[in-house]
């Protein structure tokens, strides 16, 4: 048996027991594991029921443009619908988005603008706003509007509610979402409660996001709005296809520990999987002491790790914003396990002779150069030999002719795994601004000291 076009393979993803993270939750919990889908998302789904309604009803013409606002898994399910079946697409996005997911797109011949994020719904520059004004722009195009277009939740009513019925042969208990334009959460919700009533629908937000507050009390809070880093989840405003109703509850939950969670399911249950997993499974482990012996819970695991590769799969990145603890050697760390020591600069108008005592008395090999107090370039012993061998007379002249360009400067959190990569035959050493604002600098052998402490 063979399937036509890739399209044919969308739906019908495992479901898969979590063991290790969920080892103290009573029942069983189980990922439904949307990686699977062509697209690497559970996007995929709707964006074929979003394309083939317009089809079916005219808004979209053979040969027509696709463009939507996506924070790129939307995307990436209606590039793939494109290419089968002949449309051109133009996509917006927000900043806050993995490089990762816009290099997808793009791969798909795609064309993605990118906006800001820290703008309301309605400034001409938000994501929604440019996608809506293309829409009026560009003949022949159709915005599939994924937040309002009930498309999105009857794909999830058609497939994804069915084949969680189907797997778990009736017995789930709860079904827990991270829910963004509401679409999953309220399709697969609305079948399984009519399979069951007593099934619980749980959403899982973000802080930043209007959701919760506005299931618990009816109240659009303006004051709840503020930028947040998880992706995929939570949102400024009231999607058509957030269906409060189906919904019986939202947990809202850190960004921090949905990006550590995120790391979780990959090293302890061998999953890679997205942002929006770590933020619904962290919000499970939240909720858990609500849970009992015998409950079948299924979460939806969306997207695949790939996408995130320079987000919550980046130490670095993860410690530049204080979220991961410091399990490896960094800057900071490696200041601290040697003596307090003063760095030795030498100004740019001095002579290359003058410089040559100076590494030559202090048994240094390279020292940073300065102009007016600012580090503008280095100065090592093979600058010095090469240029010296080369023209003698330059023994005399100033160092700025011969210096070289500065050391690279890192911040304290850099881990020692960046910094050796840094460090090469070009650059013998870093910088770094301590805590005091005073520059320091971290030399190979300032490493080796710290790992050896």
């Amino acid at each position: 048996m063979w399937y036509n076009n890739i399209l044919e393979t969308i739906g019908n993803t495992p479901l898969v027991k979590l063991n290790v993270i969920t080892r103290d939750v009573k029942g069983t919990v189980l990922a439904k594991i949307e990686t699977t889908n062509p697209g690497n998302s559970i996007k995929d789904r709707m964006a074929i029921k979003m394309v083939e309604d317009a089809e079916r009803d005219g808004r979209l013409k053979p040969g027509g443009t696709i463009i939507e606002g996506t924070s790129g898994n939307t995307g990436m399910g209606l590039a793939i619908v494109a290419v089968i079946k002949g449309y051109k697409c133009i996509f917006t996005t927000t900043d806050k988005q993995s490089k990762e997911k816009v290099d997808a797109l793009r791969a798909f011949g795609a064309e993605v603008i990118v906006c800001p994020t820290n703008v309301e719904p309605e400034d001409p520059r938000s994501y929604y706003s440019v996608s809506t004004r293309l829409e009026r722009e560009v003949p022949n195009s159709w915005k599939p509007n994924q937040y309002d277009n009930l498309s999105n939740t009857q794909a999830h009513y058609e497939q994804t509610g069915p084949e969680i019925w189907e797997q778990t042969e009736g017995r789930i208990t709860h079904l827990v979402v991270g829910v963004g334009t509401g679409g999953t959460i309220s399709g697969a919700g609305k079948y399984l409660k009519e399979k069951n009533p007593n099934i619980k629908v749980w959403g899982i937000d973000t802080y930043g996001s209007v959701f919760k507050k506005y299931k618990e009390t009816g109240e659009f809070d303006k004051n709840e709005i503020y930028p947040y880093i998880t992706e995929g989840i939570g949102e400024d405003f009231l999607p058509k296809n957030v269906d409060f109703d189906v919904i019986d509850r939202f947990e809202k939950v850190t960004d921090k520990d949905a990006a550590l969670m995120t790391r979780e399911i990959a090293r302890k249950e061998g999953i890679f999987a997205g942002n929006s997993a770590g933020s619904a499974l962290a919000g499970l482990m939240q909720l858990k002491n609500e849970l009992k012996d015998g409950d079948v819970v299924v979460i939806i695991f969306h997207d695949h790790g790939s996408r995130y590769m320079a987000k919550m799969y980046n130490e670095d990145w993860l410690r530049e914003r204080g979220f991961l603890a410091d399990e490896k050697l960094t800057a900071k760390l490696i200041l601290s396990r040697r003596e307090r020591q003063d760095i030795i600069t030498i100004d740019c108008e001095k002579s290359v002779l003058e410089a040559i005592n100076t590494i030559k008395s202090l048994n240094i090999s390279q020292i940073p150069v300065t102009q007016q107090g600012m580090i503008i370039g280095k100065l090592t012993e093979s600058d010095i030999l090469n240029s010296v061998l080369e023209n003698p007379a330059l023994k005399s002249g100033s160092i700025k002719e011969i210096m070289t360009a500065s050391f690279p400067f890192i911040d304290l959190n850099t881990s020692v795994d960046k910094i050796s990569s840094i460090i090469s035959k070009d650059n013998m050493a870093v910088l770094v601004e301590d805590e005091d604002g005073k520059i320091e600098i971290i030399t190979q052998y300032d490493i080796i000291n710290a790992i050896s402490a």
